[in-house]
């Protein structure tokens, strides 16, 4: 069984800062792109970020210079630090991961429960 987690969502005030972490756990062969995504109520889920399993990352724009993508393979885990946040980055936080389960010979996303991210003063 494979699981995806997010933690470190919570309130923060304009202009603050958040690390969210992701950890894939379970009988896991390879793991190879991980991402956050994120849907603020009432619109759609939007790609903030996604980083490869050789480190290469992609981000949205308005990501770039204020959301920083990582990830420490040795622990299967994916980070976000955002900084400069603004209410427009109110939203469930959603982490995937594109894994391939031990003896499987497959390979798709599995997706985190989410974790809310709430930017207000």
């Amino acid at each position: 069984q494979v699981q995806v987690v997010e933690s470190g969502g919570g309130l923060v005030q304009p202009g603050g800062s958040l690390r969210l972490s992701c950890a894939a756990s379970g009988d896991i062969s390879s793991i190879y792109t991980m991402g956050w995504f994120r849907q603020a109520p009432g619109k759609l889920r939007e790609l903030v970020a996604t980083v490869s399993s050789a480190g290469g990352t992609n981000a949205a724009e308005s990501a770039k210079g204020r959301f920083t993508i990582s990830r420490d393979n040795a622990k299967n885990t994916v980070y976000l630090q955002m900084n400069s946040l603004n209410v427009e980055d109110t939203a469930v936080y959603y982490c995937a991961a594109d894994i391939s389960p031990s003896g499987s010979g497959i390979r798709r996303y599995y997706w985190g429960q989410g974790t809310q991210v709430t930017v207000s003063s």
